[in-house]
């Protein structure tokens, strides 16, 4: 074993004379070239050798595996030295230390014939280019966590503003983006793209948003990109991102407290249908009049303190927890709800079923769901004191509140819409709903053919400028619509509401 130059013992160039074999190893560093395995099998054509490059483990990462003497590998390792040569009659070896950012490599080369000064000189060079890549594949690599832990934070804070839970968001908030969160009240954006460019885009929307933003990959759906801004440059500024990208569009919500964020995200969406009819892509929640504005504003309190009271008995965060799964679970589908919440579908569902049993009713009813989402709604702005007391009128019912003029009113407006359609879509619909949206049953009813029924229900939705195939907000107004009005029956609560 040595520590010296051989000399010029031996004159190969078999990857080019003079500097060629320098042009070819910079060639790897290039781009589309970093790859330490291709630098060792090229080192291993260079030199025509066997080459390994292994750690002090062992453990071989690139080239073929070596007879190799563990004290001399070990001393390399360790920087006691930092080459070593060795010969005996059937093979030549050079072994060089390769640094690494968290461990030191051997780079080991057999030979049939001796080291020349060209041959020493190519061993010696590569081991620095591959020093080099592996540098920078450790620093990608802890690039990638990095964007991969800041992700999933976003991702967490999201899902704590979406069960309303706005003091542990803003806790989490102010360590990496102080000052996000600090306004009481934010819009919600949805950015949707094809999935393939999604995490391009969400990039973007950092840039576009200059990081003053909780830019979120939708969790529900792979082409969504979630953005919650209490700024009003954002929504100028994902109308200019949009505007660049002709694949591109935007929905946004109205103005809503942090507590209302999945609120506001079912309007982003709802805005995101709209979206794909617009000439500029983009569409914010309309401000249309809501039933229950039209109420008496202490008569909807009461009831909806009334009507959630069994869960009043349950430890806060209990409560919290199944107010806030129900309201997205409501909303979207049972999957999308555990997506967005962080959970698994059968937690949305026993959370849900929970509910039910407490309430005494079944959410497979449409106006159950209809009447529940409007006191879930109602309940986000209520103390949680005025819950807990008993202060609701004992003898207001629901029907109370649907009889008044104003809401009489706006629901004979609404439903009128259709009344011009000669196929008679508005009974098609109201069927539809009494059948819990099942096209197949409200066809048995009604004797037609269930696409008919899907036909006439998807024609109402322009003619009504709602959403009724996919549950959510829409929906149910139209269902508290048909309520009003008495083409539908009040729903069944075990307890008297």
């Amino acid at each position: 074993m040595a520590g010296r130059e051989d000399g010029n013992r031996q004159q190969e160039t078999p990857a080019g004379a003079g500097p060629a074999w320098a042009e070819e190893l910079l060639e790897h560093l290039r781009p589309a070239g970093r790859d330490v395995r291709r630098v060792v099998a090229w080192l291993s054509g260079a030199v025509r050798g066997s080459v390994a490059l292994q750690d002090a483990a062992g453990n071989l990462i690139a080239g073929n595996r070596l007879p190799l003497d563990e004290d001399l590998v070990t001393d390399i390792t360790a920087g006691r030295i930092a080459s070593a040569a060795w010969e005996s009659r059937e093979r030549y070896l050079r072994l060089v230390r390769v640094e690494h950012p968290s461990h030191a490599c051997v780079l080991a080369v057999s030979r049939v014939t001796p080291f020349d000064r060209r041959a020493s000189d190519v061993v010696t060079h590569t081991a620095q280019v591959i020093e080099l890549l592996l540098t920078a594949r450790e620093s990608t690599a802890a690039g990638h966590r990095l964007r991969r832990a800041t992700s999933d934070l976003r991702l967490a804070i999201l899902q704590l503003l979406m069960v309303e839970d706005t003091v542990a968001a803003r806790r989490v908030a102010a360590g990496l983006w102080p000052g996000l969160l600090d306004a009481e009240t934010a819009c919600v954006y949805v950015v949707e793209s094809g999935p393939a460019v999604r995490d391009r885009v969400a990039e973007e929307c950092l840039d576009s948003t200059g990081e003053e933003a909780l830019v979120v990959r939708c969790p529900a759906m792979d082409g969504h990109v979630i953005v919650v801004s209490p700024r009003d440059a954002t929504r100028e500024a994902l109308r200019s991102l949009v505007g660049r990208h002709p694949d591109l569009f935007l929905g946004g919500s109205v103005r809503q407290s942090l507590a209302r964020t999945a609120t506001a995200y079912g309007q982003a969406v709802s805005a995101l249908a709209v979206a794909h009819f617009r000439p500029d892509k983009t569409a914010v929640y309309a401000e249309r009049t809501h039933p229950e504005r039209l109420m008496d504003p202490v008569a909807l309190r009461d009831w909806t303190s009334r009507v959630l009271r069994p869960l009043d008995t349950l430890p806060h965060h209990t409560r919290a927890e199944l107010l806030a799964t129900s309201r997205l679970g409501l909303e979207f589908t049972a999957v999308n709800a555990a997506k967005v919440l962080g959970v698994s579908r059968n937690t949305v569902r026993a959370r849900m079923e929970r509910v039910e049993g407490l309430l005494g009713t079944d959410f497979a009813d449409l106006t159950v769901r209809a009447v529940v989402h409007l006191a879930l709604n109602t309940q986000i702005g209520l103390p949680d004191a005025q819950l807990a007391s008993d202060t609701g009128n004992p003898g207001l019912r629901f029907c109370d509140l649907l009889s008044g003029p104003a809401v009489r009113s706006w629901a004979q407006d609404l439903l009128g819409r259709l009344d011009a359609d000669t196929r008679n879509p508005r009974r098609t619909l109201r069927t539809w709903i009494a059948a819990g949206g099942n096209a197949e049953r409200a066809a048995q009813t009604l004797g037609v053919h269930a696409q008919t029924v899907r036909e006439h229900v998807r024609s109402a939705e322009p003619v009504l400028e709602r959403q009724l195939l996919a549950a959510g907000t829409d929906l149910y107004e139209v269902v508290l619509a048909h309520l009003a009005v008495g083409d539908l029956d009040l729903p069944v609560f075990h307890r008297r509401d």
